[in-house]
Parts: structure tokens; sequence; C-alpha cells
């Protein structure tokens, strides 16, 4: 008897073991497997909730462990300035994003959540990055090659995509692996808000600008098929996201989530083309526009969300909507949530940025699909694509991130990089007072006596604009590390040279002090989407007061830091020297590079600058074009000889 219980015993114990191993393999966990296997093997294992937990994406201070096992979360997101405390370190972002990553792996399928954040100029979020030039300061950048002895300009898309190399390894070392960049909008009228997250009014500099895309995610694979993400595996890429589709910078008058009225060739011709380039090199996401298209709202547009951008364009990522987009597909927002739920996801929205109330989102969607208003392929399109997205880029695999790029954050290679874009991003748009005059810049390093003036010139914040540290961007010094222009001149000119700085001083101090010469830094306030909209676009008080105390007594340069071109025409005459220096970013030794004669000014405009505001919008070929510098101007200097 019991030798015939030690048989049954072992043999009851082989079949159990069998069993386990059998149930230890599974498919959509096997890296070898293709990703089409993997993604079908898995979805064959989800439930409703899991797969609708998929589709939503929270923000990270409702980010519980609990939250996360229970309702399947698919991805978690930093909102603008959201931090896990102030000067955070790369340790404490590693921590967070793996301590809501754990969560989500202890589920019954493990299936791992995608963290997001807004890396759209460097990790701009993250005390110590790099704050690389806003996008419009990076589409007047131009590359010269010589081929067969001829000299050759054209933009600098290699500078953009080593730029989009740096903000990846920044953003890994921080644990994150998901970019809300690039934004790719043709922005058409500079009253709008967001016209600095912009590289031009022209599609066809945007669409090279896109080369940012492999930078971020990797170069695409040759064969791959059309439309299909990439996101190379390891630690050193992140997921990108082409935004916001479609037709966000060509609102009436500039008006930010306003309604875009233009025919579908139009929409086609500029707003559309940079779109195309995104998809054929990969991008994993596309984030879609509050804007509306000839009334509709672009989060409730079926026709181009899935009749164009995923069946006729043959995009195979997800598709994203906006903080709270789907809210304000009505007006106001939130009217009629569950016909918003409906029409958003209806639309072909895959992700939804809910980004707190999720709860009241998950029990519509789920009744919806339950009652069959919105049909389980849908779910199951969108579910398919978040998953590609994750198994592409290796997150099942390496879910979790560790302290071994930490050294990248605001590294001083990425610095110098941030400073080369610095010089190549700046304009020259005047140089001598009169067309016979001797050229004022370079300046001279050797002089008595300098004066620095101007609100922006020592105000870290006002030079890296909206978008950093928080969402609408501080001012003063202490956001974050980096170097001033006052700083930069300091450091540049000769050891016998006396700088003396005053924020606005009065003519009499100016006209009493005999200086040799004065620079001049003023522009906008920091700004970000409907709060940086502008009837007027002026410098902000006292600017123009201390450009007419300064430059009416001593011979000055004015530095202009803004999102976009600013009214100027008024104190042009007084002016001798005159530098349009958008939203340059923590390093302002680039400005002085170029201030000083190290290295020459190269930059051309991607945007019309005009005269007046009541030209808006004026863009290049327009019939009523007038500009007070047309695009494509910027006067070329040679580096002094020192």
């Amino acid at each position: 008897m019991g030798r015939l219980s030690r048989s049954v015993l072992g043999f009851l114990l082989l079949c159990c073991l069998i069993v386990a191993g059998e149930a230890e393999y599974l498919k959509y966990k096997d890296p070898k497997m293709p990703v089409g296997a993997r993604i079908k093997d898995l979805m064959k294992r989800m439930t409703l909730e899991e797969k609708i937990g998929q589709m939503v994406q929270i923000e990270r201070t409702v980010a519980t462990p609990d939250v996360m096992k229970q309702y399947f979360i698919g991805s978690v997101l930093s909102g603008g300035g959201s931090v896990p405390g102030p000067k955070a370190s790369a340790e404490a972002w590693v921590n967070l994003v793996n301590g809501i990553q754990k969560a989500s792996l202890s589920t019954r399928l493990g299936i791992p959540m995608i963290y997001g954040i807004d890396a759209v100029h460097g990790h701009n979020n993250v005390y110590n990055a790099t704050i690389f030039p806003h996008n419009v300061g990076l589409g007047v950048t131009r590359q010269v090659f010589f081929f067969l002895f001829i000299f050759e300009q054209t933009r600098d898309p290699q500078l953009v995509k080593k730029i989009g190399e740096a903000t990846a390894l920044e953003v890994r070392a921080t644990g994150i692996p998901y970019a809300f960049a690039p934004c790719i909008a043709v922005c058409r009228d500079p009253r709008w808000g967001r016209c600095y997250e912009s590289y031009s009014e022209d599609h066809r500099i945007v669409q090279l600008m896109t080369e940012i895309i492999p930078g971020l995610q990797g170069e695409l694979p040759a064969n791959s098929k059309k439309g299909v993400p990439f996101v190379a595996p390891g630690n050193t890429k992140v997921a990108a996201c082409a935004k916001h589709f479609v037709g966000d910078g060509g609102t009436t008058k500039g008006i930010d989530e306003n309604n875009t009225v233009i025919s579908m060739n139009g929409l086609l011709n500029i707003h559309m083309p940079a779109y195309y380039n995104a998809i054929s090199k990969g991008v994993a996401t596309v984030m879609v526009s509050y804007s509306s298209w000839n009334g509709k709202r672009m989060h409730s547009n079926q026709d181009l969300v899935t009749g164009f951008l995923k069946n006729k364009m043959k995009f195979r990522g997800f598709v994203i909507s906006d903080w709270q987009g789907i809210d304000r597909v009505t007006s106001p927002p939130h009217a009629n949530y569950s016909s918003s739920v409906q029409s958003g996801v209806g639309a072909g929205i895959d992700m939804i940025m809910v980004p707190f109330n999720f709860t009241e989102f998950i029990d519509d969607l789920t009744y919806q699909v339950k009652n069959n208003i919105i049909p389980m392929s849908r779910i199951d399109d969108a579910v398919r694509r978040i998953l590609r997205v994750k198994f592409v880029m290796g997150l099942f695999e390496k879910p979790l991130a560790d302290l071994s790029m930490a050294h990248h954050l605001g590294s001083q290679e990425h610095r110098e990089l941030a400073r080369e874009a610095v010089r190549k991003s700046l304009v020259l748009l005047k140089n001598g007072k009169y067309t016979t005059a001797k050229p004022f810049l370079p300046l001279p390093k050797k002089a008595p006596k300098i004066l620095v003036a101007g609100s922006h010139a020592d105000n870290l914040g006002y030079q890296c604009g909206g978008w950093t540290i928080t969402w609408q961007g501080l001012g003063g010094n202490d956001l974050t590390t980096g170097t001033t222009i006052l700083n930069a001149v300091k450091n540049t000119v000769d050891p016998t040279t006396q700088v003396v700085y005053n924020e606005n001083p009065d003519a009499n101090f100016v006209s009493s002090n005999k200086f040799s010469y004065a620079i001049v830094v003023v522009g906008e306030p920091p700004y970000a989407e409907m709060y940086g909209d502008s009837s007027n676009l002026t410098i902000s008080e006292p600017g123009p007061s201390t450009i007419n105390n300064v430059c009416g007594a001593v011979k000055c340069v004015v530095i202009v830091l803004s999102g976009r071109p600013v009214v100027i025409q008024p104190y042009l005459e007084k002016i001798d020297a005159l530098v349009a220096a958008w939203l340059p970013g923590t390093e302002g030794q680039g400005v002085a590079d170029n201030l000083f004669g190290d290295y020459g000014f190269t930059g051309k405009l991607a945007r019309t600058w005009f005269k007046t505001v009541d030209q808006l919008p004026m863009n290049v070929g327009d019939p009523h074009y007038d500009p007070l510098f047309p695009f494509g101007f910027g006067i070329t200097t040679k580096p002094a000889k020192n």
C-alpha cells in the first residue's frame, strides 16, 4: 500500500511539474517570437477590463499602486511641472517611475505601463537637465558644406537629430521611456501662444526637422513596413510623439485650440506633409490636436484620425489624446462626457490622457462596449497598437530602469551641443545704423567700460521660456542650472573690461557713464499654450523704455528673447545692431560666442517678421507680403580675427 501511494504521489508530482512547465511558457513574454504573435497571444488572454485599462493614461499624482493594479492602467504621465519634489535628482525620478512600474508588473498578466513626459526642448521638466533652444530657434539653423568646390547652405536637420539623441539620453536618465515630442505644427500666425513650439511657417522646414525623430527613437531599420512604429531596444532611446494632428498652427487669429479654416487641399499641402515624414521615420505615437478643422473638433474627427492617418497613411503606432482632450470635444468642456467618450474613441484615439477622473472614463467606456455603442473591434484596434509599441521598444524585456544613465543628465557634452544650437539659432537682423556704416558686430572684447541692460539679461527663466520646470515657465535664476547672457558676457570679455549691469537704467545714468557700448536684452515673459496668445505681440515692459534710454545715449546691440517675431519697428532707428535670439535655453554662452566674434552669425529667418500686427496673418508667398524682415533673411558674419 505504501509503495503504491508513493508511486501515485510521484506520478501526480510529475504531472504537476509538466503542467507548471507548460504554464511558465507564455508566448507574449518570449522576445524570440514575432511581435504580431506576441500581441495576438496576449490579447486573447485579456479581459475587457484589462484592455480598457491599457487605453488609459493617468497623471502620476493619482497613480498609486492600488490604482495601477485595480484598473490595469496602461500609461502614466507627468504633466508640466509635475515632479517628485523640488530639484528632484535622476535617482528620485527613477525611483518614482520604477515604483509605479512594479505595481503594473504585479498584475495578472504583468503588462508594463509606459511613462510619458513633455520633453520638448530637452528634458525640460527636470532640474539640471540641458535646456535646448525652443523649436522656433532651431528652425533658423543652417549647415554649410562644400560639394565639388561649390559653397552650399541648407537648414540643419542633423543638429536637430543630435538634440533628439541627447534628449533621449537625458529622459532615459530619469527612467522615462516616452517623450511627447516633437511638435510638428506649422505656425501660420505668431499671435498663437504655441508658435515657439513650431520650427517654421514653411512646411518644408518642418519636414526637414522631423529628423529629430530618429534622434529620439533610433534609425528605422531598412525594409521596415510602412507606418510601423520603431524604437530601438535598450535604454538609450525613447518613443516619440508627433503632435498635434492636424492643423493646430493654422487657427483663426492664432487663437489656441481654435478653428482652422482651410480647404482639404490647403490642409494637405501645409499642415499634413510633416506627418508623412514622421510616419516614414517610424514615429511611435501621434497626439491629436485640441483644435478644430472647419468646425469639427479633431478629437472627434474620425475621417482624419482613422480614415486618413490610420488607413490612408498606414500609421500603425498608437494615437493619443491631449490632456483632457476628449473633455473639450464639447463646449463647455465635459458637458456631455459620455458623448465625448463615444466620439473620441470612435474617432480612432487609442490612448486617452484622462488624466485624473479616470474611473469616470473607464465606467463610461465599459458601459458603451457592453452595450454595443462602441464595437469591440475598436477596443482591440486600440490595444493592439498600444501593445505593438510596448513590444517593439522592448518594454516587456526591460520594464525597470536603473541609475546607469544618470550621468547623462545635464552632461557637459550635451551643454556644448546646446551652446552650438544657440549660436546657430541666432539671426542678425541689423548690423550698423546705416547701410553704408561700418558693421557694429562683432563687439570688441577689450573696452574700458560696457553696459549690459534689460530685464532678460540676467534671467535664466526668461531665456528658457515656457515648458521649463513648470508648464508656464518661471522667471529668475533659481529654476535650474545654466548660464545667463550677462554671465556669458562677463566670461567672454577681456579681464580689463569693466562690465556694468543695470536692468533698467535711465538716460542720465547711461550718458554720464561714458560706456564704450551697450548690450540690451529684452523680450517676452515665459508662457505656454493659450496663456501666450497675444493680439499685440509687444515686448514686455520695461523693455521699450530700456531700449529708448540706452540706445538713445550710447551705441547698442539689442537682443530680443521671444517665442516669435514681436513689434520692433518703432525702435529700429535707434538700434545699431539687432539680434533675434528666440528662446535659447540654459546655454547663454552661445549668444556671447557670436556677439564677440568667436563664431559668425549664420541663422536665416524661418518665420516672416512683420511690421505691424495689422498685417497678420502674413506668410511668405502671400499676395499682401510686405514684411519688416522677410522669410529667409539674416545677415551673415565671419568669425573675428583675434
